[in-house]
Order: C-alpha cells, then sequence, then structure tokens
C-alpha cells in the first residue's frame, strides 16, 4: 500500500464525527457543536475528520433519524479548519449530478487549501434513495458512469461523455482548485463488480467496519485480485479502515459489544497497532461515547500510538 506522510506515526489517525440525531436526546449537533469537534481533533492531532453523507436513517421500527447534509458542513468546517484533511464518508454519488459532484469537489479543494478528500460510494440505504426521488436499481452501473464523469473533470478538467444514466457533454471544470490533479479520491466499497472501480480509479480505498485486522487483511486479498485484474499497481493504493471502538475509563464497566473494540485507551492503542501491521495506513474510528467526550478518551490514544514513532 501507498505510504502518506502521517507526521511520524505509523498509521494516519481519523474520525467520522456525528452528524445525526442522537438516540439519546433525539437532537442532532448544532454546527457550533460540529466544528468544535473538528477543531478538538485537529488540536490533537488527527489526520482527517469525516461526515457521513446521509439524509436520514430510517430503522426497522420507529422514527426516521435525521441528520445533516454533509458537504454543506464539509464546506463551512474547510473555511475555519486550517490543518487536518475533511471528507465525507462516503459521498453517494446518486445524490448529486456527478458532474455537480466534481464542481463541489473542486470548490471544496479550494476552500480546504487542498485538504479535501473525495470519499464516494454507490449509497445502500433505500428508504433515502424513495424519500428523496433517487433511483435505487442498478447502483453499480450507475456508478461506474458517475466515476467516469468525476474522475476525468477533476484530473483533467474536462470530460465529454454519454452514457445510459448520466452524460456530460464537452464539460469543462473551470476554475480548479489548489490540487494539481484534484482531491484524491476514497471509494468505499466491498463487491467484486465494485473492487474493480476502486482498482482503476481509486487514491484510496475504505473497508469497514472491522474489530479485527485479520478482517482487514481477508478482505484486502480480494482487492488484490481486483489490481492484477485490471492491471493496477496495489502499492500505489492507499488501504484505509473503519473502526469502531468503545474507550472506558478506570472504574467502567462497558456493556459487551462484539462490534467494537473496547477496552482502556492502553488496549484500544494496542488493538489499532494490530491495524498497522496488516498494512493499514489510514484507520477511520467512530467512537462511544461520540462526540468531545468520546474524542478527549481517544486523545489519550493518539498520544500512546504518537509515543511509537
Amino acid at each position: 500500500m501507498a505510504s502518506d506522510e502521517t507526521g511520524g506515526r505509523r498509521m494516519k489517525l481519523g474520525w467520522l464525527a456525528p452528524l445525526d440525531e442522537s438516540a439519546s436526546s433525539g437532537t442532532a449537533p448544532r454546527f457550533r457543536d460540529v466544528l468544535a469537534m473538528a477543531q478538538a481533533a485537529e488540536d490533537i492531532g488527527l489526520d482527517s475528520f469525516w461526515l457521513a453523507d446521509h439524509f436520514f436513517y430510517q430503522p426497522p421500527e420507529g422514527p426516521a433519524v435525521g441528520q445533516w447534509e454533509a458537504l454543506t458542513f464539509l464546506s463551512a468546517l474547510a473555511a475555519i479548519t486550517s490543518r487536518i484533511q475533511l471528507g465525507p464518508m462516503v459521498a453517494a454519488t446518486a445524490f448529486r449530478n456527478p458532474a455537480l459532484l466534481a464542481k463541489m469537489a473542486a470548490s471544496l479543494d479550494e476552500i480546504s487549501d487542498g485538504r479535501f478528500i473525495l470519499g464516494i460510494g454507490a449509497g445502500w440505504h433505500e428508504p433515502e434513495y424513495r424519500a428523496f426521488g433517487y433511483p435505487f436499481d442498478h447502483r453499480a452501473a450507475r456508478f461506474e458512469e458517475a466515476l467516469q464523469i468525476v474522475v476525468p473533470l477533476l484530473r483533467e478538467g474536462h470530460v465529454d461523455f454519454t452514457g445510459h444514466y448520466s452524460q456530460a457533454r464537452n464539460c469543462p471544470l473551470r476554475p480548479r482548485g489548489p490540487s494539481p490533479r484534484g482531491p484524491r479520491f476514497l471509494i468505499g466499497a466491498k463487491r467484486p463488480r465494485m473492487l474493480r472501480l476502486v482498482a482503476r480509479y481509486a487514491d484510496a480505498w475504505n473497508t469497514a467496519w472491522h474489530t479485527q485486522p485479520e478482517q482487514v487483511a481477508a478482505a484486502w486479498s480480494e482487492l488484490l485480485a481486483a489490481c492484477a485484474e485490471v492491471g493496477r499497481d496495489p502499492a500505489t493504493l492507499e488501504l484505509t479502515a473503519g473502526v469502531p471502538l468503545r474507550i472506558t475509563l478506570p472504574g467502567e464497566t462497558p456493556p459487551s459489544d462484539e462490534k467494537a473494540i473496547t477496552g482502556t485507551p492502553e488496549q484500544v492503542a494496542e488493538a489499532l497497532r494490530g491495524f498497522a501491521a496488516v498494512g493499514v495506513r489510514h484507520v477511520i474510528v467512530v467512537l462511544e461515547p461520540d462526540g468531545l467526550d468520546g474524542l478527549a478518551r481517544f486523545g489519550r490514544v493518539v498520544e500512546l500510538l504518537d509515543q511509537d514513532s
């Protein structure tokens, strides 16, 4: 996997921060709260800050859980933060016209002075599509066509494409942001057809959500096969992994949770070292507790991992 500068630590550390209505309070964070989280993440030395691209989540029972629009919030954060990388985890290409998405990404690249990462995927939560009037069929085919518009627009500044689902005819992208080939592309994907698209187009690949390094290693072997199929050198592709964490303090007895790595900061740091050992170059975590409380606990994990460098 490609190795980017991480400030001395073995792998970059990112946080998928909450943007949705809290299960306990039923309210979403205000922008000032999200800004405080982004600034605190920057202060403790995190490399990246991510927001989920959803409109709402509809559980099997009960009311929908809403959230703010991610790219709008990222634009505001890009203007106020100064060092940390920012991105959606991950933007569903079906939610925005592909050429418009490229235009938005170029603008975010400019506002952030090159710190924006375009995380993209095909989307998965069908109730959002139905409610907002987006087609849910042939998602992989639609995603592939979207990439054939977004990628050349951001990397070359022009595209002329007519597909079955999307078109961008003799389309220029002007002006362009400070990144010579546009922002980096991170694709979240897991199925064979989507993995081939990762191998063909992405700068980074995200596999999520995992609690064991062995799970990431197994997924990476599938991507290696896709790279071989399309002739991609896997050393040019950054491996990123989404990892759920539940960080405890002395005296706390957390509930048993097989869906999250659970333990003290020391135990969590040791678990994350295992991900670096299998080649992960960028870990993106979700935290329990979330918000500033969880981030403060994660800060100690960051300190421990920085001591390894």
